[in-house]
């Protein structure tokens, strides 16, 4: 096993490679390895066939807005209309990105989404440009509420809320507590089993680890040793490697990927997040939550993510629910890691697209 290492999407865990071969009647494994490459235009050539066009940072920092969540945190929101007239096809989607990201973590997706559909993404507090108040005690069901209070307030139609890591299990808790048709439908990449690694309590590595993860908690609460760490953490050099790691498709860790991540991570509030996040309670388990959605789900996993592996806990119990409920939906991108829509979107759009077309014909 190797040492314990944080990742920039998924709280801190074992890293190891999974490639586990999951043989399941509604599991489709594709097995072209395309090669995605980023272009000086910000778009992503696939070999043998089209175009991903990325949306540019400066973009999103211009067009980005802002929303004032219980009249005192502000929280960064962005959004993105189709330029097509709207039709019964198109849908309203909200990105919710996972651990140490933000929305510049979708850049390979909105312009794609949104030739039909209108998109919004958001900064979750605690990250990105959304404020990362002092002493505020982040917990998974906080984000949810602010999932479903932003959609109230700010989207006002139903949408299908679609997540990424810890931001996919915010988006079951807030799908699970929402009522009515707010919450249209849900899709979830690489889903996360708990705000961090107390969740999987499942998981023999994690239990074998439990003692050294309850030190790391204390120790992480004492401010001079975490902020030693998160200087270590957010170094540039450092981050390209962590995040080498954790994606599949290597040539997608550019510097762009790395300043997403680590320009966040150099404003004021950033450490109080990463202590609160990784010493807090790891939330509700996705496990009981999802036999109480009725909603359609469609549920992407790479195949060689080793922070939620397909053969750990939580992976498995996804890759069971296609034979067990009618609205599931799964699918195992061959080739890819923890955040399949950054490291191989055209597989993630191949997917998603139909999946929103068939979604609105019913």
């Amino acid at each position: 096993m190797r040492a314990l290492t944080w990742t920039a999407m998924s709280p801190p865990v074992m890293s190891r490679t999974a490639t586990s071969t999951v043989n399941l009647r509604r599991i489709s494994l594709r097995r072209d390895r395309v090669c995605v490459r980023a272009t000086a235009s910000s778009s992503a050539t696939v070999s043998g066939g089209g175009v991903v066009e990325a949306v540019e940072l400066a973009e999103i920092g211009e067009r980005s807005k802002k929303w004032k969540w219980k009249g005192e945190y502000s929280v960064n929101y962005f959004v993105k209309d189709s330029p097509e007239e709207v039709t019964p096809a198109s849908q309203t989607v909200l990105l919710v990105h996972g651990f140490g990201a933000s929305i510049p973590h979708w850049r390979r997706n909105i312009n794609t989404l949104s030739k039909n559909h209108t998109v919004y993404a958001i900064d979750l507090l605690g990250f990105g440009a959304s404020d990362k108040p002092p002493g505020f005690s982040y917990t998974m069901e906080s984000w949810a509420e602010l999932i479903l209070n932003f959609l109230e307030e700010v989207v006002q139609k139903p949408t299908i809320l679609i997540g990424n890591s810890v931001g996919s299990l915010a988006c079951v808790i807030a799908a699970s507590e929402s009522r009515g048709d707010l919450v249209k439908g849900l899709v979830l990449l690489n889903c996360a089993g708990g705000m961090n690694n107390k969740a999987v309590f499942d998981d023999w590595r994690i239990k074998l680890l439990m003692p050294l993860l309850l030190l790391i908690d204390f120790l992480l609460k004492q401010r001079g040793i975490a902020s030693a760490l998160f200087n270590r953490v957010k170094d540039r050099e450092n981050l390209k490697n962590i995040l080498t790691n954790v994606y599949g498709n290597k040539d997608n860790v550019d510097d762009t990927l790395v300043e997403i991540i680590a320009g966040p991570a150099n404003t004021e509030g950033a450490l109080d997040a990463f202590v609160s996040i990784l010493t807090g309670p790891p939330g509700p388990n996705p496990i009981k939550l999802i036999p109480e959605i009725t909603k359609p789900v469609l549920v992407l996993w790479g195949d060689q993510d080793g922070l939620t592996p397909l053969d750990g806990p939580v992976g498995k119990y996804f890759t069971s629910l296609p034979d067990q409920l009618p609205n599931f939906n799964l699918y195992v991108l061959q080739g890819v890691g923890h955040c399949p829509q950054d490291d191989r979107p055209d597989l993630v759009h191949e997917r998603l697209l139909p999946w929103l077309a068939q979604l609105s014909s019913t």
